[in-house]
């Protein structure tokens, strides 16, 4: 029932019997329980004339709502969703100007948004924190961050469940699986099954979509593709080793063949690169040299995974054609046999957020599965003081 709410919207009972083949009698019963917790309400009618009306049901603003969190090289970020999946709040603090201890950083982040949550008297039902790297199987624990330096053991899932008070489910994830979900249900592959979604930023790590199921391999670590062979042999990585594509590819190497300074955060930086490429021939050159190297990553991953759409997101965006052209064509030249179709490339349309959005649609999942059931609130409130910013 909430899943019919949320992906097909308000309905009465009547047609919420005929979307999700349950009686009349059982919708009814779960619609009467789901009030009861405050999960949905009940939309005023306007129909004129005889006859009882049919009442639409409707998902509620508040007070469930899932926080997702993300912790990168350069900033610290926020969403709040409601239900039905509209924000509620959003907040984006760059590391290079406050704290450089990354748990810190996400911890003090991580209470701010408890504070504006609890006071406008919601409750979230989970909590998801991105991170760019491997995490353990239990969802708990870090294995593997080369470029942010959390190390294995770093009970980073504890830390922010103790500033939520242990009272909802908090899980961490990988950045790249939770931007690819939140493109997928709020950005550029929404509709889409078949997608992969590449992150931009310091490091580069894939979300891979395959039949509307986000696949993570057998040990959970699929879409590490930034450590792929494929860039310049000579450049180091993270990681310790050269020649991974995202020593090539990721934010440093832009600034490296661009000989320009890093800003506050990975957008904010590649968009003044984009200005600068405007007017200079040489940094236009070394952006074209940059998504050459993109496009012939792509080819080999999408000859893999033969997903219909690829999306660019992080640093990638501002940059826009200056990177999506000449990825295409480099893309489309090696793409073979002449027969396979070329994925569509696409720029991503959440921003530096795509990951905290996604990390917030996780902990929505339980509750849209059935896995985990809502309470009733204690108190009703409005949405956040924050909301909308």
């Amino acid at each position: 029932m909430l899943r019919s709410l949320r992906f097909e919207g308000a309905a009465s009972r009547s047609r919420l019997a005929e979307r999700t083949g349950l009686s009349k009698t059982t919708v009814s019963a779960i619609v009467t329980e789901l009030l009861e917790v405050a999960a949905v309400e009940e939309e005023a009618s306007s129909r004129a004339g005889r006859g009882r009306p049919a009442v639409p049901v409707r998902l509620r603003s508040q007070p469930h709502v899932s926080v997702g969190l993300e912790v990168n090289v350069d900033y610290v970020s926020a969403v709040v969703l409601d239900l039905a999946g509209r924000t509620r709040l959003s907040e984006t603090r760059s590391r290079r100007s406050r704290d450089p201890d990354p748990l810190v950083a996400l911890v003090d982040l991580a209470r701010a948004v408890h504070a504006q949550v609890e006071a406008a008297g919601a409750a979230p039902v989970g909590v998801t924190v991105a991170v760019p790297g491997l995490i353990a199987a239990d969802r708990r624990e870090v294995v593997w961050t080369p470029n942010l330096g959390i190390e294995h053991g770093t009970r980073l899932h504890d830390r922010v469940a103790a500033v939520f008070d242990s009272r909802c489910p908090v899980e961490i994830a990988n950045d790249a699986n939770c931007a690819a979900l939140a493109e997928s249900r709020h950005g550029a592959a929404a509709g889409l099954d078949d997608a992969v979604y590449l992150t931009g930023t310091v490091g580069i790590g894939a979300g891979i979509l395959e039949r509307g199921v986000l696949r993570t391999g057998a040990h959970g670590f699929a879409g590490e593709v930034g450590h792929m062979p494929l860039g310049d042999p000579r450049a180091v990585c993270g990681c310790g080793r050269t020649g991974c594509w995202e020593a090539s590819i990721g934010l440093h190497a832009l600034l490296r063949a661009t000989r320009m300074p890093e800003l506050e955060d990975p957008l904010t930086t590649a968009a003044a690169v984009a200005v600068r490429a405007r007017t200079d021939p040489a940094v236009a050159g070394a952006l074209r040299g940059l998504g050459e190297l993109v496009g012939l990553g792509l080819s080999a991953l999408t000859a893999v995974l033969d997903p219909r759409v690829v999306v660019l997101g992080g640093y990638f965006v501002p940059l826009g054609d200056h990177v999506l052209a000449p990825a295409r064509l480099a893309l489309a030249r090696r793409s073979a046999p002449a027969q396979r179709p070329v994925p569509d490339l696409r720029l991503g349309a959440l921003g530096i957020r795509a990951a905290a959005t996604g990390a917030a649609e996780r902990g929505l999942m339980a509750v849209l599965s059935g896995e985990a059931a809502l309470e009733a609130p204690s108190t009703p409130g409005g949405p956040p003081s924050g909301a909308g910013s």
